[in-house]
């Protein structure tokens, strides 16, 4: 009796590559020399992290003197990461970066990535995988939605279907059943493409995009009036326990501090004053509660 053996299944090594911020401009030229050089260019994002962020992607650095100033050169501005793919990805892309400190680069490996868009041993101009387990972590922080191979079966596959792929298809079929376009596959292929979830963002595109969900929830739900003040926009000096929060303003007279009211905070007018300079009108006993998000 034939046994049945499942059949062969080839992964190909991907490793992550970093277009660091101060060679950002030369972009296409670098992706040019990658693709020359065998790779696929599997996935590519450009974004801005904040120290926090880069702290915690170079977490395995932390504690040594550099550190600082590579969190603070790595938030200094946009860069580019990518998903590369080929044969031996990782060990093939550390050969085309080079040594990491440019300087020494330029002797010992002249044509190498480094040593013709680095500057020195922090400004490198490029970053990639030491290994196939950093490469995994490394991908995993900066696309979060990717799928790694092996590809997931079962419960694994379900959950990341209904999880990523379900919210945004059942969007578009909505859009499409409204619409009732002419050829409805191009249409739905262009709608899921403009409404792609995982497109490239910079940073503060995300947050004003969130921001100005949160004005329309609000608008839409009577909260305030369209023409309201978030306080984040305007507030100039800020205080410890208003700094980073998105608050809706809305005046409303006679209102106690001890009146409970769901999901608000209720600060009182003298202490908005002292933090924003804005000339609202407020006067002592009137209370603006402040819509958290």
């Amino acid at each position: 009796m034939q046994m049945l053996m499942p059949e062969p299944q080839i992964f190909v090594e991907r490793t992550l590559a970093l277009i660091k911020p101060d060679v950002v401009d030369k972009e296409e030229e670098i992706e040019d020399l990658i693709l020359r050089a065998g790779f696929l260019i599997v996935q590519k994002r450009k974004l801005q992290l904040s120290p926090e962020q880069c702290s915690n992607f170079y977490a395995d650095q932390y504690g040594k003197g550099f550190f600082p100033n590579l969190t603070a050169y790595m938030s200094s501005g946009p860069l580019v990461a990518m998903i590369l793919a080929r044969h031996c990805a990782v060990s093939y892309w550390k050969e085309l970066l080079g040594p990491s400190n440019s300087v020494m680069a330029r002797r010992t490996h002249p044509h190498s990535l480094r040593a013709i868009y680095g500057t020195d041993d922090l400004r490198n101009a490029l970053h990639g995988s030491l290994s196939i387990s950093s490469a995994e972590r490394e991908i995993r922080f900066m696309f979060p939605e990717v799928i790694l191979e092996p590809i997931p079966t079962g419960q694994r596959a379900r959950d990341y279907l209904n999880l990523y792929v379900k919210p945004t298809l059942l969007a578009g079929l909505t859009a499409l059943c409204k619409e009732k376009p002419a050829d409805p596959m191009i249409w739905l292929a262009d709608w899921l493409i403009e409404h792609n979830p995982n497109k490239p963002r910079l940073q503060h595109q995300v947050a004003e995009e969130e921001h100005q969900g949160h004005r329309k929830v609000c608008i839409s739900q009577g909260l305030m009036p369209s023409s309201s003040i978030c306080l984040k926009e305007s507030c100039s000096t800020g205080t410890a326990h208003l700094k980073g929060v998105f608050c809706v303003l809305l005046l409303i007279k006679g209102m106690e501090p001890t009146q409970p009211t769901p999901h608000m905070g209720l600060y009182p007018c003298s202490c908005l004053q002292e933090a924003c300079g804005l000339g609202w009108g407020c006067h002592r006993g009137l209370n603006i509660p402040a819509l958290i998000f």
